[in-house]
């Protein structure tokens, strides 16, 4: 079982959106998938419960955290679903080693059962920041393109404490940046700009993608209809037209176009991220 994080040390980069619509998409391809939500804000918990498409545990993941969980129920996305608790699990510093292992120990227990774990973040680097990073094999770190984002790329890697950089040289030499994910991106001559300023001063950590869209790179576009299919807890590439008031919802209605024309401009780059987990052609 390949571990992916989503992880940045700020908000509003799209994190939840990243983690929700992978675990859609990594079924598809043969590769059961375990999700587990460590923020404390509950929106991948509540997206995927709204949609329905997943199947949720008894527990949550701070009882994963106290060593307190139980069997995983039958399908092939499991949510292992977050709960106000999770706040608190900094303030007990003389538990920190034992949460992180115990952890480590679900995550044993879960793999012959997965091909793929996905782990969504909370952007504040405390115990379950750095208990998801010195467990997983790959980090993958949506940003938005503004200049806070970007001058925030060098704080993600160089932390003393929390970076990618420290974490992997201390607790986890095994662990991987997947790469950079730009999210929220417009075709603008300012998104452009940003886009090869990140380039050149963060050089190689871009995703590649097959195709010659805006420079070539892996990312997420703005698109409604992605909002759309978050909100409604579904896949994009499933999202379908609502159903005219007052009318009957009698059988499947037709997918929504915008849906199909937004998964087109995605699928590449999250095939790439695919690939990198071992999934797909």
């Amino acid at each position: 079982m390949k571990i992916m994080v989503e992880a940045s040390q700020k908000g509003g980069g799209g994190k939840t959106t990243v983690t929700c619509q992978l675990a859609y998409y990594m079924p598809e391809l043969a590769a059961p998938t375990l999700l587990l939500d460590l923020d404390p804000q509950m929106n991948a918990t509540r997206c995927m419960l709204r949609g329905g498409v997943a199947a949720v545990a008894a527990f949550s993941t701070t009882q994963v955290f106290e060593g307190r969980w139980s069997a995983l129920p039958p399908g092939d996305l499991v949510l292992v679903p977050a709960d106000q608790g999770l706040g608190g699990l900094e303030r007990q510093p003389q538990r920190h080693n034992d949460f992180v292992n115990a952890l480590q120990a679900f995550l044993r227990e879960a793999a012959p059962r997965f091909r793929v774990c996905l782990i969504d973040t909370h952007p504040c680097p405390d115990v379950r920041y750095v208990a998801a990073l010195a467990t997983a094999d790959l980090v993958l770190s949506p940003i938005v393109l503004t200049q806070e984002a970007l001058e925030g790329v060098g704080m993600f890697l160089h932390h003393p404490r929390h970076g990618y950089l420290r974490i992997r040289q201390r607790l986890n030499p095994r662990l991987e940046l997947l790469g950079l994910l730009p999210n929220l991106v417009e075709a603008t001559p300012f998104q452009r700009a940003n886009l090869r300023q990140l380039v050149e001063q963060h050089p190689g950590l871009l995703i590649p993608v097959r195709r010659g869209e805006l420079d070539g790179y892996a990312l997420i576009p703005t698109r409604t209809a992605i909002a759309e299919a978050q909100a409604a807890g579904v896949p994009l590439w499933k999202l379908r037209q609502a159903a005219p008031a007052g009318s009957p919802d009698l059988g499947a209605r037709p997918l929504r176009s915008a849906a199909r024309d937004a998964w087109r401009e995605l699928r590449p780059s999250f095939e790439a991220i695919a690939r990198r987990l071992g999934v797909g052609a």
